[in-house]
């Protein structure tokens, strides 16, 4: 019996996968810049304000400009 043969490399699925990984960590660095404003970590308030902003463009703008670089049929 031979082994099945390993599915090709699906481009749309490795994008799919490095979107939500990018709104993963905008996520990530959302959580930790209200943590820093809520002075649960002990930071400058500064990063807080500097990480929500990076998150929410993470979150929100970034998948949106790789959605459009990476459109098919183009």
């Amino acid at each position: 019996m031979t082994p099945p043969e390993p599915a090709a490399h699906d481009p749309a699925k490795a994008r799919f996968l490095i979107i939500q990984a990018v709104r993963l960590s905008g996520v990530v660095m959302g959580v930790l810049g209200a943590l820093i404003l809520g002075d649960i970590l002990p930071l400058p308030r500064f990063a807080g304000y500097v990480l929500l902003v990076f998150g929410a463009i993470d979150i929100f703008i970034l998948p949106l400009f790789l959605t459009r670089r990476w459109r098919s049929g183009e």
